[in-house]
């Protein structure tokens, strides 16, 4: 059986698990019984037992409830995905790897201290540079505490100097928590002006950036990192090359039969 959260076990109330799932009890029983009472007892009597003979019936209205708040949580983000479209994509190329100009465009939601954003990096940078038509979307997401926000803010400040991906790189591979000067050794590293660097980290411009990641992910329904929105779907969690591969490849013919 499926996890079924608690939301939906205290709404599956017998009569709500029936009628909401679709599934009714048997016409002629209750009926039946219905012409000789209108006792609200005798109903409560005959759904109890209904329910005690065929307990399968509620395991099916819960699936099925929760199936359908799937569905519509999948529709209201697919819904906020769209309306915030322009905020998702990048057409600076700031914070842009691959093709700008290509024909699947991934997002890409993540954090520097996040395990399986480090984990997915490779492959997804490699099937990206493969296919070469990709244009992926970096956008910080740092929700694991004020040292996620500080590498964010460097990453963020680097783009200003036209290195955002080699900051990004550096810190996706860095171990351990950040700290300031750590941040700024690395920008050092890199050839970049700390000085410049350490201001534009808390420029009023690098706080929008990260107010607009936040509000942006919170719309979609964001709740965790790693997250990708390829087309106007949300798939979260570490997608493995292959799925990345057939994903790109859904979207694309989507594309394409779009444009008739």
């Amino acid at each position: 059986m499926s996890f079924v959260s608690g939301k939906i076990r205290q709404s599956a109330f017998a009569a709500l698990m029936i009628a909401g799932a679709g599934l009714t009890l048997p016409a002629a029983s209750v009926a039946e019984e219905a012409k000789t009472t209108t006792d609200k007892a005798a109903i409560e009597k005959i759904v109890r037992e209904y329910l005690l003979k065929n307990p399968e019936v509620i395991t099916q209205a819960l699936e099925e409830l929760q199936r359908r708040e799937e569905l519509a949580e999948a529709e209201r983000s697919r819904a906020a995905i769209r309306a915030h479209a322009a905020r998702l994509d990048d057409t600076s190329g700031k914070f842009v790897f691959g093709n700008p100009d290509g024909d699947v465009t991934i997002v890409e939601f993540f954090d520097y201290r996040c395990g399986y954003c480090k984990r997915v990096m490779p492959s997804l940078l490699d099937e990206v540079r493969n296919d070469g038509n990709v244009k992926l979307v970096f956008r910080e997401f740092p929700i694991l505490g004020e040292d996620s926000v500080l590498a964010a803010r460097g990453a963020i400040a680097a783009a200003e100097q036209g290195k955002y991906y080699n900051m990004h790189l550096a810190l996706m591979t860095e171990r351990g928590s950040f700290t300031e000067g750590k941040i700024l050794d690395i920008a050092a590293d890199l050839g970049l002006d700390t000085k410049q660097l350490k201001a534009d980290m808390y420029s009023g411009k690098t706080q929008t950036e990260l107010q607009n990641a936040y509000a942006t992910g919170k719309a979609i329904g964001l709740r965790g990192t790693p997250a990708f929105i390829i087309g106007d779907t949300l798939y979260p969690g570490a997608l493995r090359r292959d799925q990345l591969k057939q994903l790109i490849a859904a979207q694309r013919k989507a594309n394409r039969e779009s444009k008739g």
